[in-house]
């Protein structure tokens, strides 16, 4: 055999381990990309998960001692009234909450409109609340709810109609709640709905103009059906946020307020249990319950938006 065969036979042996060997450093590169995601998800989303599911089968005394109950604390959750009401509360707030995505919609499509002068200032302007601390906003509308000298009750005033202790009062607190979640969320929401909308093609209504079509029929024939992806993606939001809700709950109804125990929420309860009474067991078997409801609720959503979604 000539050097020259023996050559080209070393050369041909060593090109599947030359590919090998880039392969293999090509995962490497992979891994190492992804590494800082996983060990973020695995450090402030599974490990954390994973410790809420063993206390939710453990008692803890108050020197931080835990004992193993077994499935006692989900007994007791399924027994106790006040979690039903939580429970309660807290989809009420989830389907109130829902009645700011048409009103984004609206603002999203006043915001789309073409030659508006100051559209920026607007912009901003309906942004702000997204991107205001919730202690802020709760000492605005706390001041703007007072049953004394809130300047809610006094533009009412004005017109004849009495005042409300809106935030004391158990039957208009959590409305009075939802008002001001819908109010913080409707520029986060006209972004998204900003967004679907400079990507429906504007030639679907130059042609829908030529047949004739008014500026209604055209929202409802042409931007509603496009704009439907987005609807659901935000509704799936909203319903998430609203069985979250516990910063507008913790803020605006403080110890001492009467409406405090009406108004409790699912995390609002959990923080009570868990922070202020140091029931963590109990209260660890109420987020993993609560987890599982959002789930499930997410799951019937995309289950249902089969009927009313259309994909361009």
């Amino acid at each position: 055999m000539s050097t020259l065969q023996r050559a080209v036979r070393v050369k041909a042996a060593a090109r599947p381990a030359a590919r090998r060997t880039i392969r293999h450093r090509e995962w490497a590169w992979g891994y190492a990309m992804i590494a800082p995601l996983v060990l973020g998800l695995g450090v402030f989303y599974l490990w954390p998960l994973a410790q809420s599911l063993y206390y939710s089968f453990t008692r803890w005394s108050l020197f931080g001692d835990a004992t193993w109950v077994g499935t006692g604390n989900y007994t007791k959750v399924f027994t106790d009234p006040a979690n039903a009401e939580a429970l309660g509360n807290t989809l009420l707030y989830a389907g109130l909450s829902l009645l700011g995505i048409p009103l984004s919609v609206v603002v999203a499509a006043l915001l789309n409109t073409k030659g508006m002068k100051l559209v920026s200032f607007y912009r901003t302007l309906y942004f702000l609340p997204v991107v205001t601390m919730p202690a802020a906003i709760a000492m605005i509308w706390a001041w703007l709810y007072n049953g004394d000298y809130g300047l809610i009750n006094y533009l009412l005033s004005l017109v004849g109609i009495p005042g409300q202790s809106w935030l004391t009062d158990p039957s208009t607190a959590l409305y009075a709640i939802a008002a001001v979640g819908i109010w913080s969320q409707i520029g986060y929401n006209a972004v998204i709905f900003l967004a679907g909308l400079q990507a429906i093609p504007q030639h679907l209504y130059e042609a829908a103009a030529l047949d004739g079509a008014g500026r209604i029929r055209q929202f409802l024939r042409i931007t509603l059906p496009l704009l439907s992806p987005t609807v659901f993606f935000v509704s799936v939001l909203s319903v998430i946020n609203g069985l979250q809700v516990f910063d507008l709950v913790y803020l605006l109804f403080r110890r001492g307020n009467p409406a405090r125990e009406d108004t409790q929420t699912v995390v609002s309860r959990f923080y009570i249990l868990a922070f202020e009474n140091g029931d963590k067991g109990y209260a660890a078997a109420i987020a993993v319950l609560l987890m599982l409801l959002t789930l499930l609720l997410t799951v019937i959503q995309f289950r249902m938006q089969k009927r009313w979604v259309h994909y361009a």
